[in-house]
């Protein structure tokens, strides 16, 4: 398959036998030379974090009381993670370091960072690869930006003399030298950052389940695996809440055309989900690919007599939410009416006075508010070409007793969104997946 890149989230590091599982994976195929482990988290739902814990220690130090109480359960956690692992690594100069750091106030981004860095090290000794400190190699700028030129520049340049690395995730460097971390995704965009810089033919990306599930499990029983998918289909499926990977933490390999596997680290032997550029010449298959969905947001509906004639209003309309800082979702639109959806998020205590704006501002003859309106987003490759798609979907939420409030199906070919009440939403998604999936 050519070199990999193989990135492990936090559960398939959180303790001694995970990464047993990690260094046999990594041993079972020669290939997999440069390895981006998260921090160890959590062993067991009721577990901490490290990163929790480190930040914890932080707050301590920066209120400035001693962090040493409360940095030994990290401490105890490396420790123990080194002995059963049969290591003979000394971390306590390494553990030394980042508790008086923290002691002394440093940031909550170095505290962030530490649980990667240190993990990092355990890592690198258990597989015998060299340790790359990011903090080296992954820029932001002086304003707390990522640079992704110079660091892509940086990365090639530093591992191409490597043959096989460990590189924690998650953080790099201000041009002074200090920390700076990922806002989101951060492990995920520095794989795919390593991913990118060394030139790796497949990224994969190792976490806690077996791929991309086509629905969410807490609302359909065992949904299927998603076996591939191209990245503009992950991107409508994340935006719409599918939280397993982050589309725009993946963007250094999307941009370099880097498929992405998605894999599990106590089923390795399973296919996971593939991401791809794109699907080539192959023909739609009529089958969906995901169905994901958020709720949370509100419809603010307008209605007005020969609104299409009427140069600028909707302008007029954008403005007044630009003016408060609301950024929409959606504008369904008629030949009299226009709706704009907002996430309630974005709205806060501002809808009645940006409903009065809009009435003074656009005039219309009636404007009306639907809150507690979720979204749900049927997504698959080609799906206004295939006759009958948008049939099945209205047909099986008539037949749960489904009202539809809003739809919209963009240009892009690539998914249904309907609005519906968010008391409805778990019945709907089972009704969509049990339409098209069965």
């Amino acid at each position: 398959m050519g070199l990999k890149t193989g990135k492990f989230g936090g559960t398939s590091v959180a303790d001694a036998r995970k990464l047993q599982q990690v260094k046999a994976i990594v041993e079972a195929d020669p290939e997999r030379r440069y390895v981006v482990p998260s921090a160890p988290g959590k062993r067991t739902p009721d577990d901490v974090k490290v990163t929790d814990m480190l930040y914890a220690c932080q707050k301590r130090g920066s209120a400035g009381e001693p962090a040493d109480k409360v940095f030994q359960p990290i401490r105890e956690r490396y420790l123990e993670i080194i002995k059963d692992l049969g290591l003979g690594l000394d971390l306590n100069p390494y553990l030394d370091e980042v508790c008086e750091r923290l002691s002394v106030g440093a940031g909550a981004d170095y505290a962030a960072s530490r649980g990667e860095y240190l993990n990092g090290l355990v890592v690198a000794d258990l597989l015998g690869y060299e340790f790359v400190d990011p903090a080296d190699i992954v820029h932001f700028d002086a304003q707390g930006r990522f640079d992704p030129e110079r660091t892509q520049d940086s990365v090639s340049k530093r591992l191409a003399g490597i043959p096989r690395a460990v590189i924690p995730g998650f953080y790099g460097a201000l041009p002074d030298g200090s920390i700076k971390t990922f806002s989101r995704g951060g492990s995920d965009i520095s794989g795919a950052i390593v991913a990118r810089g060394t030139g790796s033919d497949v990224y994969e990306n190792w976490t806690d389940v077996s791929g991309l599930l086509m629905a969410d499990p807490r609302i359909v029983e065992n949904p299927r695996t998603i076996d591939v998918l191209t990245y503009r289909e992950l991107r409508e499926l994340a935006y719409m809440g599918a939280t397993v990977l982050h589309d725009e933490a993946i963007f250094p390999v999307r941009q370099a055309g880097i498929p992405v596997h998605i894999r599990s680290t106590d089923t390795p032997d399973k296919e996971g989900t593939r991401i791809i550029r794109d699907m080539g010449d192959t023909p739609p298959s009529g089958q969906i690919t995901g169905i994901a969905g958020r709720k949370d947001f509100t419809i603010i509906a307008l209605e007005k007599t020969l609104m299409n004639a009427e140069l600028g209003f909707g302008r007029r309309l954008l403005d007044v939410l630009e003016r408060h800082e609301v950024s929409w979702e959606h504008i369904p639109s008629g030949i009299d009416s226009l709706s704009v959806v907002v996430k309630d998020s974005e709205l806060g205590d501002k809808l009645e006075t940006v409903v009065a704006e809009i009435q003074k501002v656009c005039e219309p003859d009636s404007i009306e508010t639907y809150p507690n309106i979720a979204l749900i987003a049927t997504v698959g490759r080609g799906m206004s070409h295939i006759p009958g798609m948008s049939g099945c979907l209205f047909g099986a939420l008539a037949g749960a007793g489904v009202n539809v409030r809003m739809i919209d199906q963009g240009s892009s070919e690539l998914n249904i969104i309907v609005g519906v009440e968010a008391a409805e939403f778990e019945v709907a998604v089972r009704a969509i997946y049990d339409a098209f999936v069965g």
